[in-house]
């Protein structure tokens, strides 16, 4: 195995320094956090089948045109990725009333609403990601009013294209997560899709019997989290070459 140095740890991914100049190694791992990681736990697999399920919908975005950081994939664990300046707001798409939402606004959850809507949280874990509005992110300079108009038009584009292929194999997209970077190609600058699109920053839900079938039954102990992500991989005709054997990570650079 290569030894790298590390850059990062978040809470499901490692970042390690890459072979080229501009790039870097994403390390996917079974850790599991929810509620600004007050819960904590494993779940055996999931670096895998998130490597994979990302790296498939990574590549299908490409497909539309989107635009990723995804280059290809490594290892069962691991994806070589563009090196990007993280843009520090999450941006949320709900298409159905679920989660926070539910609890913020009294929605009952599972209510489909009149249009899908997108929120902003600001990246900073000792203030739990507060939700933030538009004007606060350009004020504050986090974003441009023009990387904010990309932004928008493209998270519109994925939150299309990602209802419609799950929506194919019987999985509704309740809500998701997406991440954006700024991509330098000397004095150019463009917004690309970042991080990872997997049941960890999904809401997936059964279209047939809406049984949860992402990061939820970690969340709230509904058990069988391993076979409801192999789930979702089985639908998207994602098999790991190994099955669910452990990989170990690169070494740490002394």
């Amino acid at each position: 195995m290569a030894r790298r140095r590390q850059l990062y740890e978040g809470k499901a991914k490692i970042l390690y320094e890459g072979p080229e100049p501009g790039t870097l190694v994403q390390y996917f791992k079974d850790d599991a956090t929810a509620f600004n990681a007050q819960k904590k736990g494993t779940i055996p697999g999931k670096g895998v089948l998130n490597n994979r399920i990302s790296e498939f919908l990574m590549l299908r975005l490409a497909e539309v045109g989107i635009p990723t950081h995804f280059i290809r994939r490594l290892t069962m664990r691991e994806q070589l990725i563009r090196e990007v300046e993280i843009v520090p707001i999450e941006v949320v798409v709900r298409n159905i009333a679920a989660g926070s939402m539910s609890t913020r606004l009294g929605i009952a959850e599972g209510t489909r609403l009149p249009r899908s809507i997108i929120e902003y949280y600001y990246k900073n874990d000792a203030l739990n990601d507060p939700m933030v509005a538009e004007e606060h992110i350009t004020a504050f300079g986090w974003a441009s009013p023009q990387d904010m108009d990309d932004i928008v038009h493209l998270t519109l584009r994925i939150n299309d294209f990602l209802t419609g292929l799950f929506l194919g194999v019987g999985i509704t997209l309740v809500d998701f997560k997406v991440e954006f970077g700024r991509l330098w190609e000397n004095e150019d600058m463009r917004i690309v899709l970042a991080d990872e699109i997997s049941p960890d920053n999904c809401r997936l839900w059964d279209t047939k019997t809406n049984e949860k079938m992402d990061k939820d039954r970690f969340r709230r102990d509904l058990g069988r989290v391993e076979e409801a992500y192999q789930e979702v991989a089985k639908r998207l005709g994602i098999l790991p070459e190994a099955g669910m054997r452990d990989m170990k990570g690169p070494e740490l650079m002394q």
